[in-house]
């Protein structure tokens, strides 16, 4: 049999079992009952019952509409089994064995109402047409049918009740999910927009606001040269352009028309000592550096740059240091970066900057981390670690 589209794998097996059952209880029983019979009433027994098998197939197999089908074998069942309960007592065991037929492929329970009571009342007249005028006008048979009849109308009633109590449950479960996941991908849609916005806002805040925080503290310093110590204002000035010619990169970087790794493209100390040559440069603090050539990827590259310099805007900005030491290692679990200064200190309980928060995400990703040890007066340490596995 071909599964209809919207049969269901569950379905057809079930129809297949059905199917057997139908055969071995409805159609055999009539066949061996009649095979002691006269020749006429055993040959057409065993036409009608082999006519009926062998259309069962129409429902499924065949060409055509799948309704025109269906109805045309329960069109067949009803008139065979009428006429093999006037060819034969017992058809009732037929008609019973057939009752699920009708409520398989009737579409509805009037319909199936309607078409296993015809089959019922065709079962009943073909037994008291056999029966004759003179005989009983209800025989066991046609009472066993009728009984039959009512109890399958009863059981499929009960089995639609129920069939469409899961159906239902079923609809809701299936809207209840799609409503989940359509709530789902829009909480994830409003996480990744969340999470988008924060990496830029921490990109922006490491490079551009830093880049531009360091354009007006030597455009102010430049101004105020101009008179007294013009040299010294000219290199201020080139500062400041070398300054905004790497913040449009950055900005170029951010918005996606550059590649990232145009901003590190040198190794790891290359890149670290070009930013602490430039801090020296603008502030006049005395930088010690032990920068070896570690190899790592970019995004550690990356990272180690980044808190490289928000920790130098920071001592810029609030330590009024006179020294800054920064130590670039690797060890066995991993990169660690230190950088100390000898400047004021602060209390790191209560900071609420959004550097600090900034370096400690932005670590968090590689799985690494962050520690700051400070007091007022006594400087501060910064120690950035990446572990080896997202190093190598």
């Amino acid at each position: 049999m071909a599964q209809q589209p919207s049969e269901r794998p569950q379905a057809r097996a079930l129809r297949r079992w059905y199917a057997a059952v139908w055969v071995l209880l409805g159609l055999i029983p009539p066949a061996i009952s009649v095979w002691d019979q006269p020749n006429s009433t055993r040959s057409s027994t065993l036409a009608l019952l082999t006519v009926l098998g062998l259309c069962y197939p129409i429902t499924g197999s065949f060409p055509g509409d799948p309704v025109v089908r269906r109805y045309a074998f329960l069109s067949v069942l009803i008139a065979g089994t009428g006429a093999v309960s006037y060819l034969t007592d017992g058809a009732a065991s037929l008609l019973i064995v057939s009752l699920p037929h009708f409520w398989i492929f009737a579409g509805s329970p009037r319909r199936a109402v309607a078409l296993s009571g015809a089959a019922a009342a065709a079962t009943v007249a073909g037994d008291a047409v056999r029966q004759g005028p003179d005989g009983e006008l209800l025989t066991g048979n046609s009472v066993a049918a009728l009984i039959g009849y009512a109890a399958g109308v009863l059981f499929g009633l009960w089995m639609y009740h129920v069939v469409g109590q899961r159906d239902e449950r079923t609809r809701v479960l299936t809207a209840d999910l799609e409503d989940t996941q359509r709530r789902l991908a829009e909480a994830q849609r409003r996480q990744g927009a969340a999470d988008e916005r924060e990496r830029l806002a921490r990109e922006i805040h490491d490079t551009l606001a830093q880049g531009f925080a360091s354009i007006v503290v030597l455009a102010e310093a430049a101004r105020n040269g101009l008179a007294t110590a013009p040299g010294k204002s000219a290199q201020q000035l080139t500062s400041i352009e070398r300054t905004a010619r790497e913040n449009l990169a950055e900005a170029r970087v951010l918005v996606g028309s550059a590649a990232q790794d145009s901003v590190t493209a040198a190794s790891v100390a290359r890149t670290l000592r070009r930013t602490l040559d430039r801090f020296t440069q603008d502030t006049g603090v005395t930088v010690t550096a032990d920068l070896p050539d570690i190899d790592c990827d970019q995004t550690t590259r990356i990272a180690l740059l980044r808190c490289t310099q928000e920790t130098l805007a920071n001592v810029r900005k609030h330590a009024a240091a006179g020294t800054v030491g920064v130590v670039l290692e690797r060890h066995p679990h991993g990169i660690e970066l230190e950088i100390t200064d000898d400047g004021r200190g602060f209390a790191v309980e209560d900071s609420r900057g959004f550097g600090l928060d900034g370096m400690r995400r932005r670590l968090a990703e590689l799985g690494g981390e962050l520690t700051v040890t400070s007091s007022p007066g006594d400087g501060t340490r910064v120690l950035a670690m990446i572990p080896a596995e997202d190093t190598a």
